[in-house]
């Protein structure tokens, strides 16, 4: 097959939707498919273009077997809900030569991911004109997000915008999505069943398995080694109610034998960083290399995984599928009925979202009892092992793709 890759984020991005489409393209480059990419230099969760790559000019460069262009984009050195618009739409804008530029090569299927909405009329229009099929991938629901998150305000503006996501949505020849309730919610803006596809995160399960002993982010960071690690690794933005982190840890600091440590970028770091300031029980380290992924994950007694209450629904973290394949127990703010509560209350605790005394109570419960970590912590790996392995996930969806151009090979 001849596919090409059309979003804003992309490797060597180390979290959310760059993590996921870069490990896409490498395994479908390595089943002999031709794959193309057009992204933007990476920045996120930084907000930060990495040094070597550009914000000004067009780059082209080989990565893993595919041919990936890289485009201009103006990236916001502090993100609110205006200036994150302006920066979508300046790559929607700049990414279009590098889209015509495709002309000749003709791909089988233009594959987009949402966020961001702003590439998909272009996206669509060029699949359209080249006989090429359509399919969006639904990462996070990002019209719905912003009104909930109030990035976005309005009652007529919030029914323009679903309007126009409603007309574009049913344009896509596949739209394939993460979870069962977000397939629920493409289905009722109005994506017909027969279009519509699961496409799960997933985890490369032998790179990330259970420790056999302590982690070597232990000695590093000079945690004692009774001591019981809840660490939250991943973005910091606004989606991830960050605010509950520094209340957890605040309303824990004289607890000596519980020790945070709080691994990732973005936005919301330095604030987080700033209502931690004195706390001798918290540890802040930048991302790090996905080879010590599984170090990382690994140092954890207890992941934490809070979620703001207004956004619950409209993501599934991808960040967890890292978490249950590590083999450790995960206490999430999560309503019981939503897809993450189902999953987490298999291999873990669920509290109420963003209620840091709730948090506390049930992060005490779990460093009291080894134990139940141990118990938790293999369910969630026997979880991961059956639904989330890497290599299964992306077999499906090789299927699936073949079947949307008519074309099966097995």
């Amino acid at each position: 097959m001849k596919l090409l890759v059309y979003g804003i984020n992309f490797a060597p991005e180390l979290t959310g939707i760059g993590k996921y489409s870069g490990e896409m393209v490498a395994w479908l480059s390595a089943r002999g498919h031709e794959v193309r990419v057009i992204t933007a230099p990476p920045y996120y969760p930084e907000w930060k273009v990495h040094a070597g790559y550009s914000a000004t000019r067009y780059a082209r460069e080989t990565w893993h077997g595919a041919q990936v262009f890289r485009t201009p984009l103006w990236v916001p050195t502090k993100v609110n809900g205006t200036r994150r618009l302006l920066h979508l739409a300046s790559f929607a804008l700049a990414s279009i030569p590098a889209l015509l530029a495709q002309w000749r090569w003709k791909p089988d299927v233009i594959w987009m991911t949402e966020p961001p909405l702003f590439c998909t009329p272009a996206g669509l229009a060029f699949a359209r004109l080249r006989s090429a099929k359509a399919w969006l991938h639904i990462q996070d629901y990002e019209v719905d997000a912003a009104f909930e998150l109030g990035l976005l305000k309005g009652a007529r503006l919030r029914s323009f915008v679903a309007g126009a996501e409603r007309w574009l949505l049913g344009r896509f020849d596949r739209v394939s999505t993460i979870s069962q309730r977000m397939l629920e919610r493409a289905s009722a803006k109005g994506v017909q069943a027969t279009r519509l596809l699961s496409f799960p995160n997933w985890a490369d399960i032998s790179a990330i398995r259970p420790l056999a002993g302590p982690s070597p982010y232990r000695a590093e960071l000079g945690i004692a080694d009774d001591a019981v690690v809840a660490l939250y690794a991943g973005n910091m933005g606004a989606k991830q109610g960050l605010e509950l982190l520094a209340d957890l840890a605040l309303a824990l600091r004289a607890r000596t034998d519980i020790v945070f440590v709080f691994c990732g970028g973005g936005a919301g770091r330095d604030a987080l960083m700033a209502r931690c300031a004195g706390l001798d029980s918290v540890r802040f380290i930048d991302l790090q290399p996905v080879e010590r992924l599984g170090d990382l994950l690994g140092l954890a007694d207890v992941h934490l995984l809070p979620q703001r209450a207004d956004a619950a629904d409209l993501v599934m973290p991808s960040k967890l599928t890292g978490m249950l394949s590590s083999g450790r127990p995960v206490l999430a703010g999560a309503r019981p009925e939503t897809e993450l509560g189902q999953v987490v209350a298999q291999c873990g605790r669920i509290v109420p979202p963003e209620d840091a005394a709730a948090f506390a109570e049930a992060l005490l419960q779990l460093a009291a009892d080894p134990a139940l970590r141990r118990e938790l912590g293999l369910r969630a790996r026997r979880y991961a092992e059956e639904r989330l392995d890497r290599d299964a996930v992306l077999a499906r969806f090789e299927r699936d793709l073949q079947d949307c151009i008519g074309r099966r090979v097995d």
